[in-house]
């Protein structure tokens, strides 16, 4: 299972690296976007509990590290007001670049 982690920049200006055992995160946050705090902490914590059950599918335990993670979200997002805005500086790793499609060329004689 790919981890990977978002580097996040609060109001405050301080950096928070996230880190996740899943790229599910690329469904809930896109790098460069920013969100309100309320909103980053649904999207991240939402991400979060997806990827940790991933993990308690795959492997049949819990990741707590998920869950730590969407702990330190939620006391970060605390101390800021909801309406803030919060910065998503980076995801690593990026996903992957999808093939480029071509049209579908005629068989050759």
């Amino acid at each position: 299972m790919p981890e990977m982690t978002v580097s996040v920049r609060w109001p405050d200006g301080s950096l928070q690296d996230c880190w996740s055992p899943s790229l599910v995160m690329h469904d809930h946050l896109a790098p460069g976007a920013f969100y309100t705090v309320a909103d980053f902490a649904h999207r991240a914590t939402t991400a979060l509990a997806e990827a940790g059950e991933r993990v308690r599918q795959r492997y049949g335990f819990a990741c707590t590290s998920a869950a730590a993670s969407a702990e330190l979200v939620r006391r970060r997002a605390a101390v800021h007001r909801p309406d803030d805005l919060v910065e998503v500086v980076r995801m690593w790793p990026p996903l992957p670049a999808a093939a480029p499609t071509s049209p579908t060329t005629p068989e050759r004689p």
